[in-house]
């Protein structure tokens, strides 16, 4: 093979020789062609797919199949070389006959193992950039787009990294239930909190978008301004809770237990359920005073002695709600639904 090799490289020098003399005539270019294209046509046939190929990469030998070069990424600068269609001529080989490839062999190799399995797998002291630079220069274009994704996320400001599930746990197992444990201004966005348990934490200011919280206790926890937009947070438990202007926009509160049997109730004051669903949750007592109702389902409630006085509650669908002693003065019942009442709705609740 290598024989072979070294001829071929010696009939493409040749013609790059001649190339760069006088222009030759046109039976010369003629024959200058023909010889060019019977050299790659030789290079071509020297690399069966199946054939075991030498790469000496700044100086470390690498020992290869063509189709590992070829097969992942076909248009890659590897690709070309080692291709039987000879779209690119391989470079010069060293005296062992391994060819030679002027680049850092500490980011060749996780790229190498990349086109092996078509997994990006790269040791903790090796560089993603040092690596993006590589695959770059090779023309890996796949390979390109996973480094930039890992790389960006990297990169992201550890402030601004969710909580997962596992790290919930973790503080909730090393702290003692003697301890008070804050998770003020964490950012939860989107963890799996479901089925655990909350009881006196303290999520004031925390980002908790899009959690899954359902049958989780939140009893006696501090929700005040925390963002629970569009969360699950169905057949939880909220007894209690302190969640002063907190933002439930959209959330799903359906089967929520809010009712203290002590008498203790629970503060919503101010807080957004706009487009929430309460449907079927027991309600009893609940300050809802100035809350942002609108849209929201609260359907077969139990809003006993409940504070809605100053609450939007435009478009609501309170159907089949029992509102017996609620305080709903000063609240805005446009096109707000009140068929089926469990008790019927007097006047002097709206207006005292």
């Amino acid at each position: 093979m290598n024989f072979e090799i070294d001829k071929t490289s010696t009939s493409i020098s040749n013609l790059q020789k001649n190339k760069n003399t006088d222009p030759p005539s046109t039976s010369e270019h003629s024959s200058n062609n023909s010889e060019l294209k019977s050299a790659v046509a030789e290079t071509s046939k020297a690399f069966p797919s199946s054939k075991w190929v030498k790469l000496n990469v700044g100086g470390k030998i690498f020992l290869t199949t063509i189709w590992t070069l070829v097969s992942k990424e076909p248009e890659s600068m590897l690709a070309r070389m080692f291709s039987q269609d000879g779209a690119m001529l391989p470079s010069n080989q060293d005296e062992q006959g391994a060819y030679l490839i002027d680049r850092s062999p500490h980011y060749f190799e996780p790229i190498i193992n990349y086109l092996r399995h078509g997994q990006l797998i790269v040791d903790p002291n090796v560089s993603l950039e040092g690596v993006l630079e590589e695959a770059k220069f090779f023309g890996l274009e796949c390979l390109v787009s996973q480094l930039e994704s890992q790389i960006m996320q990297a990169n992201q400001p550890l402030d601004n990294v969710p909580l997962t599930r596992r790290d919930v746990i973790k503080a909730l197992i090393q702290t003692s239930h003697l301890t008070e444990l804050r998770f003020q201004g964490v950012n939860l966005a989107g963890a799996d909190l479901r089925k655990l348990d909350f009881r006196n934490i303290n999520f004031k200011y925390a980002c908790m978008q899009r959690c899954n919280l359902s049958h989780a206790n939140l009893t006696y926890c501090c929700l005040e301004r925390t963002d629970l937009a569009f969360a699950n947070l169905e057949c939880s438990q909220l007894v209690s809770v302190k969640g002063l202007c907190a933002n439930m926009e959209g959330a799903n509160l359906r089967g929520c237990n809010f009712e203290d049997p002590s008498g203790l109730r629970t503060n919503l004051e101010g807080v957004n359920l706009k487009g929430a669903c309460l449907e079927s949750s027991n309600m009893a007592g609940v300050n809802l005073r100035v809350a942002n109702l609108k849209d929201a389902n609260m359907k077969n409630c139990n809003l006993r002695a409940a504070v809605l006085a100053g609450a939007d509650l435009e478009r609501c669908n309170l159907s089949g709600s029992d509102l017996q002693e609620a305080n709903l003065r000063g609240a805005n019942l446009k096109d707000a639904e009140l068929t089926l009442m469990v008790t019927p709705l007097h006047m002097s609740q709206a207006i005292r």
